[in-house]
């Protein structure tokens, strides 16, 4: 098993080469032919599957973005990510249990993120009043927001809708996806972890359209490490 040490000189040899997980590779690639294909406008910016997503790459600048907190109110991420070094977290909702487990792993490591001198913000498409749930549930203290209209999934370009059968799938097991956003999209973000500066530009991410396969939280916190050292 690979020590702490280790694990954040291989991060910064990564930041000093590429940041780009391999997942993240294989989704690029062909990723501009895929735009006018998967794309119905460009405001609309909807994958046709978690596959044929074209996420925003390592050294862009965060789009301008306005969410919403537990409360309802308007939140400027982009304010608040110039305030301070930001991991920025991408889930699906409230009622995935895949998801519920990494924000449970994320807060283990959540003191030495703030430690590092980064604040946590996670995004789902669950309304406010869902958001609240999560909270009570989860026991979480780091900031939740609302994305239910989709805007941020696909301002990040990791927004894409869910075919008939996954719909029919998840009312079988009871999930209302029209419940948790209070809309009727029938979209989802692809999970994911962008580490972003003070300067709004991603230093590191990790999109992958298994939902099922996350980053892993000593990756998460020795990619903080070093990029403490870079702020």
């Amino acid at each position: 098993m690979q020590s702490t040490s280790d694990r954040i000189e291989r991060v910064r040899k990564l930041f000093g080469f590429v940041l780009l997980p391999a997942v993240i590779v294989a989704l690029g690639a062909g990723c501009e032919d895929k735009k006018d294909k998967a794309m119905e406008t460009e405001t609309q910016k909807v994958a046709r599957s978690a596959e044929e997503i074209c996420p925003i790459l390592i050294g862009a600048n965060v789009p301008e973005l306005m969410l919403r907190t537990v409360d309802g109110k308007s939140f400027n991420l982009n304010e608040a990510i110039r305030n301070k070094p930001t991991v920025l977290i991408f889930y699906r909702g409230g009622w995935c249990p895949y998801c519920n487990k990494h924000l449970g792993q994320l807060q283990e490591i959540e003191a030495e993120i703030i430690k590092s001198g980064f604040q946590i913000i996670a995004i789902s498409p669950d309304r406010p009043g869902k958001l609240i749930e999560s909270i009570d549930k989860l026991k979480m203290n780091y900031l939740l927001l609302s994305d239910s209209n989709m805007a941020g999934a696909k301002a990040f370009g990791i927004a894409f809708k869910l075919d008939e059968a996954t719909i029919k799938k998840y009312d079988g097991y009871g999930i209302d996806l029209v419940d948790a956003s209070g809309e009727k999209h029938y979209s989802l973000p692809v999970p994911a972890v962008f580490v972003i500066g003070t300067d709004g530009i991603i230093k590191f991410e990790y999109v992958n359209p298994n939902y099922k396969v996350r980053l892993e939280a000593d990756i998460l916190l020795s990619v903080v490490k070093v990029g403490q050292e870079r702020e």
